[in-house]
Formats: structure tokens, sequence, C-alpha cells
């Protein structure tokens, strides 16, 4: 048997690989055995940076929280009010078409209680009240409308992986519309 190869092993370098795992064959192959294959070491050299397969569940939901944030963030720069948030959704979206498996892992956080991840969350949910500030809501107001974006956000990047959308429309005219009824809606409800 020749030996392995010395690899450069950081918590980055597990995250970009499990990352591309989780996206290119799903969650379901984000296993310990499966991402010490793809870097070509031992399982057990993972244990030197996470606590097992919930571990490693774990800091996939943080790096995929912490991705998403910085997308969404980068879009609203530049632009407010509807400008923004239609940037952020759009965003949002693309995220989820481009890294399905690491927008999953978003979602599976083996304790979604955790003190991390909540924090890795908070960031979006600050950014979502930041952004609609331009239509001076409440705070107790302005979090109810970020579950409501949140929901449909996700409800359509999951309809749209699983195949819902088969009418041949374009899909961000889709979303467009959407986001532009639901803050027509607030506005009117305010």
């Amino acid at each position: 048997m020749s030996p392995r190869p010395k690899v450069a092993l950081d918590l980055a370098t597990i995250l970009e690989a499990a990352g591309e795992l989780a996206d290119q064959k799903g969650m379901q192959e984000v296993t310990l055995a499966n991402l010490a294959k793809k870097l070509n070491i031992r399982p057990p050299s993972l244990y030197n940076h996470f606590e097992g397969l919930p571990g490693l569940r774990k800091q996939l939901a943080i790096y995929g929280i912490d991705q998403l944030y910085a997308e969404m963030a980068n879009a609203a720069i530049g632009v407010s009010g509807t400008e923004a948030v239609l940037a952020m959704s759009q965003a949002y979206v693309n995220f989820a078409r481009m890294h399905p498996g690491v927008y999953e892992a978003t979602l599976l956080a083996p304790n979604p209680e955790d003190v991390e991840v909540q924090q890795a969350g908070a960031k979006i949910v600050e950014l979502s009240v930041r952004v609609l500030s331009a239509y001076r809501l409440e705070e107790d107001r302005a979090l109810h409308t970020v579950r409501g974006l949140r929901s449909i956000l996700h409800g359509f990047s999951s309809l749209e992986q699983r195949g819902g959308f088969k009418l041949s429309l374009d899909l961000d005219e889709s979303l467009l519309m959407i986001i532009q009824a639901f803050l027509a809606g607030m506005e009117k409800g305010s």
C-alpha cells in the first residue's frame, strides 16, 4: 500500500470538501467515511476538527449559513427599499440553486437551538431587518415580515429543487412577482 500524501487539513478545507460532496451527491452522502475518502485521509483524522458526524453537520450548517449571509449581504450593497429586498431574495434562491446540498445542510443542524448555529442565523435575520427598515416596520412586525419572506424564499427554493415548477414560465420572473406581491401586501397592511 502506498503512503497517503500529506494534506494541509484545516476546518475550512474540510468544510469546503464537505460542501462539494453535499452539492454533488446530496447530504445523505456526507459521511465521515466519504469525506475522508474525498480528502484522501483516514476518517479518524477528522475527529481533530469536530466530534463525529453530528459535529460535521453542525459545522457544515454554520458554514452554509455564513455563505448564504455573504451572498445576501453582497446583493443588498448599494440598493435600498424594494430593490434591496428583490436583490437579496434573488441571492437567496440563487444560493439554493448553486449549492443545493449546502443549502440543505443549513436546515439540518443536529440541534437548531445550538448557540453557534443561532448566532450564524441571527446575522441573516439582522440583515433582513436592516433591508426592510425602508418600510418603517416596528420591531415585532419587522420580525414577522422576515419570517414571511424566509418562508416564501425557502418554499420557492424547495419546490424548485424538487421539480415542482414544470410550466415553461421564467422562474426568476415568478419569484419577482411573488416578492412584489408580498411587499405590496405588507405595505397595505401597515
